[in-house]
């Protein structure tokens, strides 16, 4: 037999007699990253070969252990303990040590109780062998009432209750209408605490409007910061709506990476807190608006969450935000997608619903963590009205945005995309620019063109609600 080869099976009975932990004890750690989130930090340890885990959560203090088979020790390693935030809602300190000669022990004590998730992932992408653990939240803050809370604290109610006297028409001893209260009653809440008086910041300077750009009558819109005062047209609201922003990817998934550089989600998280600043200051009829972001840090949220967080606070709308790529540099401008319950509508539609339904490969997602019943359930649940509605917001949309740049398709494309199968609101991706293209991704980088794009995006979003005005809430929490 060739030395050769007698040496490589030599080297194949060895793996076989040691196994895979005896395997894992040269491993070698990459990296180490923190993503914390109002709803969930994330803790991810990249490393070349895959890691076996054991893991134990104490609840008082709470705090969860993770000891680490086949690891020594490494550099890398500490530097998880500098990485911890003082913000970070869940997560109060990591200690690390070497708990046996080929054991490394973590423990993470934490601010909260949390139901933990620990997993792995095969490499994917840029990324080699990931172990993950996922800190929730027990106790999640409900979303719903948060918007309603910042609602009263951008209006100053708590401030306007004290500061303005009983009407004449109000009688000795009878408490003053309370707007918020009756917006919090209709919206089926129940009562809600109010928060302390709050002065809103001062306004910044009004954007400048393209000519023709008004909005239609009924709508209002103000300066980021700066809420209408109150009218009797706003006390007698009969609900809050709220617009979901969805700012793809983030975290441990970067989207696409332009040629300068720029991540895709860096890009559509500023679009996306533009956007909302601009809905928070606005109102159709009357009726205020409030944004909802699915994210508002750099973190990943899976597909199937975005969706389940957008119909927690009962959203009105759906609006996923993106910036498309292209393996050619040449491909330009923006594109507006609604769901498809059948074939898609082009084969550019096809391939980019495959590419932006990876997402989950790429941020990280515990196989428990899909429930196929439920997709299948939501997805069974887009019907015909809710794709018909999706498409009229998508053409409202993409005809404000022709005004402010290029259109890569004239019409609103459709496949089947995870992040708008909601049964029950009218949902569309918007791609807003090639960042693959050198010229757009210095526009997406650039604070006017966002701005522009964010005024676009506004009027579309507004002009549907006018057309379409929101029905009465039928649905409980």
């Amino acid at each position: 037999m060739p030395p050769d080869r007698r040496h490589c099976l030599q080297l194949g009975l060895l793996a076989l007699t040691l196994g895979p932990a005896a395997l894992a004890h040269g491993a070698t750690m990459l990296a180490v990253r923190i993503w914390p989130a109002a709803d969930y930090s994330r803790v991810t340890l990249e490393s070349d070969t895959a890691l076996r885990t054991r893991q134990t959560f104490v609840d008082t203090p709470p705090r969860l252990a993770v000891d680490i088979e086949g690891l020594s020790l490494s550099p890398a390693l500490r530097e998880l303990v500098g990485k911890v935030q003082a913000t970070d809602p869940n997560i109060a300190g990591i200690r690390v040590g070497q708990f046996s000669p080929d054991v490394v022990r973590l423990v993470i004590d934490l601010k909260r109780p949390i139901q933990p998730q620990v997993f792995s992932l095969a490499p994917v992408g840029q990324y080699q062998h990931r172990l993950v653990l996922d800190l929730y939240a027990s106790d999640p803050p409900d979303p719903l009432e948060q918007l309603i809370e910042e609602l009263a604290q951008a209006r100053g109610v708590a401030a306007a209750a004290t500061a303005t006297p009983p009407s004449a028409a109000t009688a000795p001893g009878t408490a003053a209408p309370d707007p918020l209260g009756e917006l919090i009653s209709r919206q089926g809440l129940g009562a809600l605490p109010l928060p302390p008086a709050h002065t809103p910041s001062a306004p910044s300077a009004p954007m400048t409007r393209r000519e023709g750009s008004t909005p239609p009558a009924g709508m209002q819109m103000h300066p980021p910061g700066q809420r209408p005062p109150p009218s009797p047209a706003t006390a007698r609201t009969d609900r809050l709506i709220v617009v979901a922003l969805d700012a793809g990817h983030g975290g441990e998934d970067p989207g696409a990476i332009g040629p300068g550089g720029t991540r895709e989600k860096d890009v559509v998280l500023q679009i996306a807190r533009r956007l909302r600043d601009r809905l928070n200051a606005s109102s159709v009829n009357g009726q205020p608006v409030r944004a909802f972001m699915t994210r508002s840090g750099d973190y990943f949220v899976p597909l199937q969450v975005r969706v389940q967080k957008a119909r927690r606070v009962q959203a009105d709308l759906f609006v996923s935000i993106h910036a498309d790529a292209f393996y050619t540099p040449q491909a330009r401008g923006a594109s507006v997608y609604a769901l498809s319950d059948g074939a898609a509508s082009s084969t550019a539609a096809r391939w980019m619903a495959q590419k932006e339904n990876s997402a989950d490969q790429i941020g990280g997602v515990a196989l428990n963590h899909h429930d196929r019943q439920v997709q299948r359930a939501l997805l069974d649940m887009s019907t015909t009205a809710q794709i018909r509605d999706s498409l009229t917001l998508g053409h409202a949309m993409l005809r404000e945005i022709g005004q402010v740049g290029r259109l890569h398709k004239p019409r609103v494309e459709q496949a089947g995309f995870a992040v708008l199968k909601a049964p029950d609101m009218p949902s569309v991706l918007v791609e807003t620019a090639f960042i693959s293209n050198p010229e757009e991704e210095r526009k997406l980088r650039d604070p006017a063109y966002q701005e522009a794009l964010t005024e676009a995006l506004l009027r579309g979003i507004l002009r549907h609600f006018q057309r379409h005005p929101p029905l009465p809430r039928t649905r409980a929490l």
